[in-house]
């Protein structure tokens, strides 16, 4: 074997029967070295395949000297750190970007996000949900939902005070990454598996599911579904939705473009092109109705706002006297035309 998709060397939390809840990756690798695999393989005997295997303080000490012949120091120094520390060690490889198999794996691939070392829908996810445990996510860490009470106790036994911040799958990207060049008002309204490009701004009401997330400079106040990627310059008005493929939301990947606005309260349901604008208040839909009016305002026709996935330079407006959702181009009536005739 002479090549893998991915490398990670992790620290996590088990529960009481060895099943794992969370795993800490500081500093993953995505199509690691061929020396770092052969590290790998002289230490572990690793001989391919999607692997998690848990670390032991003999073994740890083995792979730091095998990393570091390999010219890894990075990855050498975690894991002597590693070897000090009380927490159960894993090391994860991924043969190929198969669906994850198991929460080291998840966690994984949720950190290549976090990391932007990969963007949002271009890593296998499948299966995730059911892959990951729902745990008890505190202020002592990750906890199993069936010893939560047990910890619970314990704590106040011993006049401490143990904090249930939420009780979800996924934990908050900044227990785990903190990307540079970002602003986060309110970091628990960002999912570990975020991809927040540097200069993006995520204002309290904002929310970036995993898989989702911001290519660069942003301005975010609404919220970007699982799925949903936003191009530079772009901005997501207060109260803002886009609509995500998880839970009947179908399998449209919606993107805004460059230079985009999403009005307060609006939502989208459709991929938008580079300078696009929805207004204040409006919804659209793959299959809402839209007026089509050239330069001069006038209606050419009509069609689903599907037929305008990805176009640029567009306005989506309703019209305050009939109620009726407009669309309006800064250019021309040519292109909107086009998608006129498409859906006769």
């Amino acid at each position: 074997m002479t090549a893998i998709y991915s490398f990670g060397l992790g620290i996590g939390t088990q529960n009481k029967n060895g099943d794992w809840l969370e795993v800490f990756y500081p500093k993953p690798l995505l199509t690691p070295s061929v020396a770092v695999l052969k590290a790998v393989q002289s230490v572990l005997g690793y001989q391919g395949g999607n692997q998690a295997v848990a670390l032991n303080a003999e073994q740890l000490d083995k792979l730091a000297a095998a990393l570091a012949n390999a010219g890894a120091p990075e990855q050498a120094a975690i894991a002597v750190q590693f070897k000090e520390c009380a927490r159960p060690a894993v090391l994860t490889l991924l043969a190929g970007d198969d669906a994850p198999g198991s929460v080291p794996e998840g966690y994984l691939k949720l950190h290549l996000l976090s990391h932007r070392l990969v963007k949002p829908n271009s890593i296998n996810l499948t299966g995730l949900f059911g892959v990951l445990r729902n745990v008890a996510w505190t202020s002592e860490g990750a906890i199993d939902l069936e010893e939560l009470p047990a910890r619970q106790l314990q704590a106040r036994l011993s006049n401490k005070a143990l904090s249930v911040d939420s009780v979800d799958k996924f934990p908050k990207m900044v227990d785990y990454v903190v990307p540079a060049g970002v602003r986060i008002a309110d970091t628990a309204r960002v999912r570990l598996g975020a991809y927040i490009g540097e200069g993006t701004t995520i204002m309290h009401e904002g929310f970036v599911n995993f898989n989702a997330g911001t290519e660069s400079t942003s301005m975010v106040e609404g919220r970007i579904s699982q799925g949903v990627f936003v191009k530079a310059g772009s901005d997501l008005g207060g109260g803002s939705s886009t609509m995500g493929t998880l839970s009947g939301g179908g399998n449209i990947i919606i993107t805004l473009g460059n230079q985009c606005l999403l009005g307060a309260n609006s939502g989208l349901g459709i991929p938008l092109g580079d300078r696009c604008t929805v207004e204040a208040g409006l919804y659209i839909t793959a299959g809402t109705k839209v007026a089509l009016l050239d330069d001069q305002n006038q209606v050419v026709g009509q069609t689903k706002a599907r037929e305008l996935a990805g176009k640029d330079d567009l306005l989506f407006r309703r019209n305050s006297t009939t109620g009726a959702v407009e669309c309006l181009t800064n250019k021309s009536a040519v292109e909107l035309n086009e998608a006129l005739h498409a859906s006769n």
